[in-house]
C-alpha cells in the first residue's frame, strides 16, 4: 500500500472488550465495514484470523497485531515473530508491534526486519520520546503513541487525555506518527493533527459500548453529587 493513503486520516481501533458480548468475529467485521463505509482511512484489528476476514470484507488498509500476556514480558503488542507471520499470512498491510524498550521475546529489530521482508509497513507502538526516536532510526514507517500512559514510564500521564506533546515531539523530530491512545472525541482528534500526527486512531470511543456507557455513568454521577 501507499503510506500516503493514511495522511490526515481516523483509523478505527475493532477490538470489542475482550469476552464481552461484542467479542465475536461477526460483530468485528460488521464495526470494520461501519467504520470503512463511514470514511475511516483505515482499520486496526487484533487477531490474526480477525485481520483476515475483516481484509476480506474491507478495502481500506488493515493494522493487525496480536496481544498476549506474557508471563516473562510486559510487552503485549506482536511479541513473537510467528505473530509477525501469521499477520502478514492473513493480509494485514500494516503490522503493529509494541517498540519500547523493555524485556521481551524479540527485538524491535528483528520484527521489523520480518515486516519488511515481507513488503508491508511496520508501526511501532511506543510510550516515550525514546521509544518513538529509537524506532524511528530502525526505519519503522509508521509511530504510534500508543503505550504511552500504558507503561511504568508514563504512568504519571492523565489518564483521560491523550499525550499530545509527545506526538508534536516525535513529529517535529520527522516521525509519521500515529496518534493512539485516550482520544475520545472529534475535538481530540483534530487537535492531535494540529499537533503534527501523521493519521489519528480511535478505539473505546467508538467501538467499546462498555467504556462510552462507562463514561456518561461517571459524568452523570458527578452531576447527581455536585448537586
Amino acid at each position: 500500500m501507499n503510506i500516503e493513503q493514511l495522511r490526515n486520516k481516523l483509523v478505527v481501533s475493532c477490538q470489542p472488550v475482550p469476552d464481552s458480548p461484542m467479542d465475536r468475529q461477526d460483530i468485528i467485521v460488521a464495526m470494520a465495514c461501519a467504520a470503512a463505509a463511514a470514511g475511516a482511512g483505515g482499520l486496526r484489528i487484533e487477531g490474526a484470523d480477525n485481520v483476515r476476514a475483516v481484509v476480506a470484507a474491507v478495502n481500506v488498509p488493515v493494522i493487525g497485531i496480536v496481544k498476549r500476556d506474557l508471563a516473562d514480558s510486559p510487552v503485549r503488542i506482536t511479541p513473537y515473530l510467528q505473530d509477525v507471520e501469521d499477520l502478514i499470512d492473513a493480509g494485514a498491510a500494516i503490522i503493529a508491534f509494541d517498540g519500547t524498550d523493555r524485556i521481551r521475546p524479540a527485538s524491535v529489530e528483528s520484527l521489523l526486519q520480518r515486516v519488511h521482508k515481507a513488503g508491508r509497513l511496520a508501526m511501532a507502538d511506543c510510550s516515550t520520546e525514546a521509544d518513538g526516536l529509537a524506532a524511528l532510526a530502525l526505519g519503522c514507517d509508521l509511530i504510534g503513541t500508543t503505550l504511552s500512559g500504558y507503561t511504568d514510564e508514563t504512568s504519571d500521564q492523565p489518564e483521560d487525555a491523550p499525550d499530545l506533546a509527545l506526538v508534536r515531539s516525535l513529529s517535529d523530530a520527522g516521525a509519521r506518527v500515529v496518534a493512539e491512545g485516550r482520544i475520545r472525541t472529534a475535538a481530540e482528534a483534530a487537535d492531535a493533527l494540529r499537533h503534527g500526527a501523521f493519521s489519528v486512531t480511535v478505539g473505546s470511543a467508538i467501538t467499546r459500548i462498555e467504556h462510552i456507557t462507562q463514561w456518561f455513568i461517571e459524568s452523570m454521577n458527578q452531576a447527581v453529587v455536585r448537586d
